[in-house]
């Protein structure tokens, strides 16, 4: 039997396929359970920004001696464990409404001549590629229940963007996000097997013709060819992904199934149990969470627009008071959340947090505001400098934030986005 090739041929280069079960793929992948517990990494996003006067810490107090603001002060009891970093932002951000859509890619959205949305690849992303080997899933990509622009993120499907900067997939609600990690598949394991050979039978024949069509075209049609021999390669390592687990139990829930209807406030506390029974089961050691704000609000009994709440410098009154309950709901939220990588134990008896590189924030300082962008880094799992408020040189990318949590984790990336190199302040 012919062996299945081991290149696609795009225009301007060979692109590798994944690497199979014939090239011990499978062997690496269900590899004993490392010495040591390994390195995560966590991305917590939320749009419609933070109220500037109460979040941030006083710019002229900084390292560890600096007071929590208003906004900050239910994460109090972790403030030796949390750093707080001011001045860092994507410079090429230029929408007031997107949350998140830029804030892991640091992407110019003009980059393309003639387009009017151009992204590139997320920091989770980046991470996934090497993080996700040993693990049934490279990254997981959680969101809100309810879809939609209440939440202020602006485009995508999550806040995860592939190499080709096209948007990544989620998880809507703790009830997806469950069932994708614990349900389990009562498919009879040959006809799961059956499946992906027809899978990868469609998939060879559609590369086939790609290949035909290379002859003759255009630069512009060949650059489009490559993207779509990338998406070819993105399907293949899913595939690849699926051949792994093919008989693989999924893991015992360490907690229940959620009920469907939650949102608001519990929805994201039982959000961040899920990441937390992810991290437990080695499910994944990537995730992100595109947080809601809108069914916060309704949580938190408040009537203001979310929209119309992040211009609360025009008014004040009841739209000032609308951003500051969300701000300490959020910290309430996040400082639960801290509470529980502490509590919960690996199996050498550490903490998880010690092994958790978690960022929290927006592309979005407060309305339409995109400097400054909102930021809070804890967890020891990268080697950050935690307990401190840093105020970072005038216009330090945000990405080079996203450049050294990727090398406290392991990845050794030489850039990214419009990162100009580590930010030294955070590092330990």
């Amino acid at each position: 039997m012919t062996p299945r090739r081991h290149f696609l041929s795009s225009s301007t280069a060979l692109i590798a396929l994944p690497l199979l079960e014939s090239l011990g793929f499978r062997r690496f992948a269900r590899a004993a359970a490392p010495a040591q517990p390994p390195k995560r990494l966590i991305f917590l996003g939320f749009g419609w920004g933070v109220t500037e006067p109460t979040w941030y810490p006083d710019s002229k107090q900084t390292g560890t001696n600096y007071e929590l603001p208003l906004g900050l002060k239910p994460l109090a009891r972790h403030q030796a464990d949390i750093t707080v970093v001011q001045g860092l932002w994507n410079k090429y951000s230029n929408e007031g409404h997107w949350g998140s859509t830029m804030w892991l890619t640091g992407a110019n959205r003009y980059a393309q001549p003639g387009q009017s949305f151009h992204n590139s690849i997320s920091a989770d992303q980046v991470a996934a590629a090497k993080l996700g080997l040993q693990t049934r899933f490279a990254s997981l990509q959680f969101n809100g229940s309810q879809t939609g622009d209440l939440s202020g993120h602006g485009p995508g499907l999550s806040m995860a963007w592939d190499v080709s900067g096209k948007p990544v997939g989620g998880l809507n609600g703790p009830v997806a996000a469950f069932h994708r990690l614990f349900a389990k598949d009562t498919t009879p394991i040959e006809q799961q097997r059956a499946m992906l050979a027809q899978k990868r039978s469609v998939l060879d024949a559609v590369v086939d013709n790609a290949r035909a069509l290379q002859q003759g075209l255009a630069l512009q049609d060949k650059a489009k060819l490559d993207e779509y021999f990338q998406g070819i390669r993105d399907i293949e390592l899913r595939l690849a992904k699926e051949e792994q687990w093919l008989g693989v139990p999924q893991p015992v829930a360490p907690l229940a199934e959620p009920k469907p209807g939650v949102n608001g406030r519990e929805e994201i506390k039982l959000m961040y149990d899920i990441m937390i029974a992810a991290m437990q089961t080695d499910s994944t050691r990537v995730m992100t969470f595109r947080q809601p704000v809108n069914t916060l609000l309704t949580a938190l009994d408040i009537k203001v627009h979310p929209h119309d709440m992040s211009h609360y410098h025009t008014t004040l009154g009841e739209k000032l008071d609308a951003s500051q309950r969300r701000d300490i709901a959020q910290s309430e939220l996040l400082a639960g959340f801290l509470d529980k990588l502490k509590a919960t134990k690996e199996a050498d008896g550490s903490r998880l947090f010690d092994h958790v590189a978690l960022a929290y924030g927006s592309n979005i300082r407060t309305g339409h505001e995109l400097s400054n962008c909102p930021t809070i880094l804890s967890g020891g799992g990268a080697g950050l400098k935690l307990g401190h408020h840093i105020v970072a040189p005038r216009d330090t990318p945000l990405c080079n934030a996203w450049l050294s949590l990727l090398h406290g984790v392991g990845v050794e990336a030489e850039r990214h986005g419009d990162s100009t190199g580590v930010l030294k302040e955070i590092l330990a």
